[in-house]
């Protein structure tokens, strides 16, 4: 489950002409009633969501699309982390992990003898949690093991997610934060009735089974937000600006001390007194008759009772009289956020605090955009806008450059703030931020996932649907008079909480200890009769659509170019690509180019007119060099089609070089080499990378640093002014069709008689795995991150399916062979997953990957646990059909469109696939036995030499230990980097 720091920024929806969509049209609240249910919706919604209260107060939320043969679907609860017990915080959030162990009606192989053993470990945690002498709460520890020990044998692991596994589902998750607490799945439409049964008993009478093992994993997950600064300065931060609000006072994950002693009781009463339905909301979009779905959701969830829910007193905050500065250390690169509190979600002046969260930040012009990215005078900037119920917050956040104060980012900060004060900003800023939440709205509707998503923060955050259908309209009267008092009245130089973010050790981390845990049992191959039911309800089975590369894409020629190209249907947004086969590979300097353009102008525009530009036709570009493959990505709407491509061709073309810009840029680029060694994530992907290809790999083929000094803004300038003379493809997808992409772009893209090959000056193989090797590096944290990599045969295609069903029942979700075992069972990690990685192109091998994220305490144990698991695949029939059925259903239900075809096409191509292999494994994997997989398992993984990743602290792994696996090679920060 994802603990999520939900960044719910106030979203928009509204209807009616601007690129299909109808803007400025009357919304109004009305009433109707279809199928005898009553309900209200919003004239003129494009999400046409219907708002359903239920006799007895549950909210359901509707919005039916049938683009797709899926739903997405949300079940919420306004509870979080702020309503928490101050003597239990975290207790929303582990509750949210116990909505996954099941009822007396699943979950269970033997309610009447499990049961007892729950009450007595009930018991044994209160006892626990009032004890205060350490022996003898090690003794009372002791015995929730031997008894949570005897009740496992009774209780079965996962079997909610191996309901859902096999009917389809996918993004089956929960996530927990200051006032939601949200289960999500994404269902093929034909299971409906499957996904309400189990939701409708999911939430009748949680059991709080195999609680111990499952505590572990929100220890790990506590130690992991140890690990992370930029949760310590997003924790800092609140804490600060909020001293009287729970947003500050308590986090979502709890304190150590609240962790260490937990209550099944007041779990329990927190479950009785907030997951009422008065108090939750259903909200689903995607292929579905709401007349139809409200009757089968009032018939699953009629058994629930309304009830008060106890009262939630708003902490009131003074204003902020003087900044308030705090400082956060760790391994991290430094930083500086800052953070200005502002009234909750459903007020007017939080919508007009997305605007101005906008005309600071929008990725092209906005004030920080233009004036210190552009410019070059940070590292990084940007701009957040974060709504909340009881307040509202907008955060800055700022990385230095080389030699610069934080004290000097703030102060950069603070400036762009001031010039919202002062009115000193462009004229057509508000039009063009106005034209683009145009663009982003239909963006939005696009994807049912995303009109769920919105409509589910509404419900949460009480956001008034109707009010967020006016935002346009709204935003659209605005005056720079508006802004400038808004930011005089909300943003001033000392009203604001500043969290400067620097590099030391961080004395204050008290880590989770380890418990003493007992393996406990995970009965894969018991079910309960209400799985069995659950499988038995009658699915009218959806028919696979698959794609046809020759009928599906309209492919024509622009000279010697290639252009492939799918037609828009949907909306008036158009996605253009100019797609190269060469990249960092062919010229290390290739990616540096590609970045450099962004600051460059023309002898008639400066870089800062172009961006400006862009932002007014609602369309922006972006260039994005790889190893292989360079794609330059243009989008934008249509009508505004020529005026884009134009607009960029006549940059890439005539682009001045400018000697301060590239000082700048190889200054910052300097700086951010130096961050990425502090940074254990891209660490981990270095060693990754050595281990796939040895000490020359692409994750170091990277200019040293003599040769970056010695690079010119000539060098780079020559690479762009030549790069369409190389060959390339065209991909397009919008309302343009047939020969119309080829018209429209033949007098602005212009070629040459003939289009070069880029040589590649570098190839990179992977190399034999040929001994068990260890490859470390340090990094200053309480986890142990472990990658397994085993660098396989060469890509064949007849082993998709096979594949395919393996990852599925192995390593690939909560209901698989590894989470049960190394998480459900063995409490080692709150992350794991193991896979078998094809590759992306055909000349290359396959790939064996694992990975444990666990306390450096249980590297041995890990690390033991998930070699057992490569070494010998555990039998479970039971698990094995559940694979088999979920990945048909998934695949049945799949459907890619837009330029997703185009894309499908080029990966196709890549494996010398001339079809949709999607087809094969729905056909072919349904006829494979356990036999076939566990045989690919003795193949691929049993017995096999593995280069172990790892990150740790130096002091927290013994080298002893390490060995045992492997002959240990300690990796230096300019091995891995290659700077």
């Amino acid at each position: 489950m994802n603990l999520l720091k939900k960044l719910t920024i106030v979203s928009s929806i509204a209807a009616a002409s601007f690129a299909g969509h109808a803007f400025g049209q009357d919304f109004q609240w009305k009433e109707a009633t279809s199928n005898g249910y009553k309900y209200r919706y919003v004239t003129n919604d494009p999400t046409s969501a219907r708002y359903y209260t239920l006799k007895n107060g549950l909210t359901v939320i509707l919005s039916p699309t049938n683009k797709e043969p899926r739903i997405q679907t949300y079940i919420a609860t306004k509870a979080g982390s702020k309503t928490d017990p101050a003597d239990h915080t975290g207790l929303a959030h582990y509750l949210e992990h116990m909505l996954f162990k099941g009822t007396n009606q699943f979950g269970s192989k033997d309610w009447a003898k499990e049961k007892p053993l729950l009450d007595q470990i009930d018991a044994l945690y209160e006892k626990y949690n009032q004890t205060k002498d350490e022996a003898k709460r090690k003794e009372i520890y002791k015995e929730i093991d031997r008894v949570s020990g005897e009740a496992a044998k009774y209780a079965i692991a996962n079997e909610y997610d191996k309901m859902m596994a096999g009917m389809g589902a996918d993004g089956t998750n929960a996530f927990t934060s200051f006032e939601q607490t949200v289960y999500t799945e994404d269902v093929p439409s034909n299971v409906i009735d499957k996904f309400l049964a189990v939701q409708g008993e999911r939430f009748r009478e949680p059991v709080l089974r195999l609680f111990h093992t499952e505590l572990e994993a929100v220890y790990e997950e506590k130690n992991r937000s140890l690990d992370d600064d930029g949760d310590k300065v997003f924790d800092m931060m609140f804490a600060n600006l909020f001293p009287n609000n729970n947003y500050g006072k308590q986090t979502t994950i709890g304190t150590i001390e609240h962790l260490k002693n937990p209550s099944l009781h007041a779990i329990r009463e927190y479950y009785n007194n907030y997951y009422v339905p008065n108090n939750m909301g259903i909200i689903m979009s995607g292929d579905f008759n709401p007349d139809e779905v409200i009757t089968k959701i009032d018939k699953a969830f009629s058994y629930m009772k309304s009830k008060p829910v106890p009262e939630y007193k708003i902490g009131q905050e003074k204003a902020i009289a003087s900044p308030v500065i705090k400082e956060v250390v760790g391994p991290d690169a430094e930083s500086v956020m800052l953070g200005f509190r502002f009234p909750g979600a459903s007020t007017k002046d939080a919508r007009l605090l997305n605007f101005v969260g906008s005309m600071l930040t929008n990725g092209q012009a906005g004030l920080i955009d233009l004036d210190l990215v552009k410019k070059q005078k940070l590292l990084g900037a940007f701009a957040f806008p974060y709504a909340l119920k009881d307040y509202s917050v907008l955060l800055l956040q700022g990385k230095p450059t080389e030699g610069q104060s934080l004290d000097e980012v703030k102060n950069l900060l603070i400036q762009e703030i001031d010039k919202l004060r002062k009115g000193e900003f462009s004229d057509d800023l508000i039009q063009s931020i106005v034209n683009n939440e145009k663009k982003n709205i239909i963006q939005k509707d696009e994807k049912y996932s995303s009109r769920a998503s919105l409509l589910m923060d509404e419900f949460t955050s009480e956001v008034d649907h109707k009010a967020n259908l006016e935002y346009v309209e709204e935003i659209s009267k605005l005056t720079k008079k508006d802004i400038m008092d808004f930011a005089a009245k909300y943003l001033q130089n000392n009203n604001y909480v500043a969290v400067y973010k620097k590099k030391g050790e961080d004395k204050s981390i008290v880590k989770v200890d380890k418990p003493t845990i007992t393996p406990v049992s995970v009965n894969r191959e018991d079910q309960s009769p209400f799985l069995k039911k659950i499988d038995e309800m009658p699915e009218k089975a959806i028919a696979p659509v698959w794609l046809n590369y020759d009928k599906d894409i309209t492919k024509n020629k622009l000279g010697d170019v290639d252009v492939l190209s799918v037609k828009n249907t949907d909306n008036a947004l158009f996605r253009m690509y100019y797609h190269f086969d060469s990249g960092k590979w062919n010229n290390k300097m290739l990616p540096l180019a590609a970045e450099y353009l962004q600051y460059l102008g023309t002898n008639d525009k400066s870089s800062e007119t172009i961006s400006r530009e862009f932002y007014k036709l609602a369309s922006s570009f972006n260039v994005s060099a790889g190893n292989e493959e360079t794609y330059v990505s243009i989008e934008g709407l249509n009508e505004n089609f020529d005026k884009s491509i134009a607009l960029f061709e006549d940059l890439i073309r005539n682009c001045k070089a400018d000697q301060a810009a590239l000082d700048a840029y190889k200054a910052r680029l300097k700086k951010a080499r130096a961050n990425a060694k502090q940074n254990k994530a891209t660490i981990m992907a270095g060693l990754r990378s050595y281990a796939q290809y040895g000490a020359q790999n692409p994750f170091n083929n990277v200019l040293s640093d003599a040769e970056l000094d010695a690079l010119k803004a000539e060098d780079l300038i020559n690479i762009l002014h030549d790069l369409f003379n190389f060959k390339h493809k065209v991909l397009y997808y919008g309302p343009k069709s047939g020969d119309e992409p080829v018209a429209s772009l033949k007098p602005i893209h212009k070629l040459p008689a003939s289009l070069k090959e880029l040589p590649k000056t570098k190839t990179f193989v992977q190399i034999p795995t040929d001994k068990n090797k260890v490859l470390f590096a340090h990094y200053d944290m309480v986890q142990a991150e472990v990658f397994w990599v085993r660098n396989s045969d060469q890509y064949n295609p007849t082993l998709t399916p096979t594949v395919s069903l393996f990852n599925n029942y192995f390593g690939g979700g909560m209901g698989s062979i590894v989470f049960q075992t190394i998480r459900e069972s063995k409490a080692l990690a709150y992350s794991t997953y193991s896979y078998f990685a094809l590759p992306s192109k055909k000349s290359d091998k396959d790939m064996v990957m694992a990975y444990v994220g666990t306390q450096a305490d249980k590297f041995n144990e890990s690390t033991t646990a998930m070699n057992e698991l490569l070494t010998t695949l555990p039998k479970s029939e039971q698990l094995f059909e559940t694979a088999k059925s979920g990945l048909k259903k998934s695949i049945a239900s799949e459907r890619i469109s837009q330029d997703g075809i185009i894309f499908s096409y080029l990966k196709a191509q890549r494996l010398g696939n001339n079809f949709d292999m999607r087809k094969n494994v729905y056909e072919q994997a349904p006829k494979l036995s356990f036999a076939d997989i566990n045989a690919f398992h003795d193949k691929e993984m049993k017995n096999k030499n593995y280069t172990y990743c790892l990150v740790a602290a130096q002091d927290k792994v013994n080298e002893a230990d390490m060995q045992k696996l492997g002959e240990v090679k300690k990796l230096n920060l300019t091995e891995v980097f290659g700077y």
